[in-house]
């Protein structure tokens, strides 16, 4: 019998592979981000993203940056379509932890020009903003944002986070 997960992930449009080199510090990094995370610590734009595996089902954690404005949100990846991308865009659902704060969210893959739009007139001008962000931006191989976001759109999915509704 087909599970709700297999007909969710059959309906979504499968996206072309895009994989970056994910720098050694990001594993080391992730693990204290969210170990401080899961203690309730504020930890600025991180965020604790939680998506049931696309093959297991079973829920997945990972710490992403949570750029806000305008009372919109967005995550984007770094390092192109890694597992949480993957499991995000065939599931659609899951939940954010911010310190204490547990949320439900759906997410909306952005694609084309909704995607440059957003590097263009949302990430590149938060980035540049300030020196610790353009740092950052630099350490995970995010210059190209700045540089080109067209290129950037094609290279790092980016998913729009909206409030979604709590699992019976």
């Amino acid at each position: 019998m087909e599970s709700n997960l297999d007909r969710i992930a059959e309906s979504r449009p499968k996206a072309p592979s895009r994989s970056a080199r994910v720098p050694a510090f990001v594993g080391a990094f992730n693990s204290i981000v969210a170990r401080l995370a899961r203690a309730g610590i504020p930890l600025g734009p991180n965020a604790l993203l939680t998506v049931r595996g696309r093959k297991t089902g079973e829920p997945r954690t990972t710490p992403v940056a949570v750029v806000t404005i305008g009372g919109r949100r967005w995550v984007q990846s770094p390092f192109g379509d890694v597992n949480w991308v993957r499991n995000l865009r065939a599931l659609g659902e899951g939940t954010l932890t911010h310190g204490k704060r547990q949320e439900p969210i759906y997410a909306v893959e952005l694609k084309g020009d909704e995607a440059v739009t957003f590097y263009e007139e949302v990430l590149a001008p938060y980035i540049r903003g300030q020196a610790l962000r353009r740092l950052m931006a630099g350490m995970l191989g995010l210059a190209d944002v700045l540089e080109d976001p067209a290129g950037a759109a094609t290279r790092h999915p980016v998913f729009e986070l909206k409030p979604g509704r709590a699992s019976s």
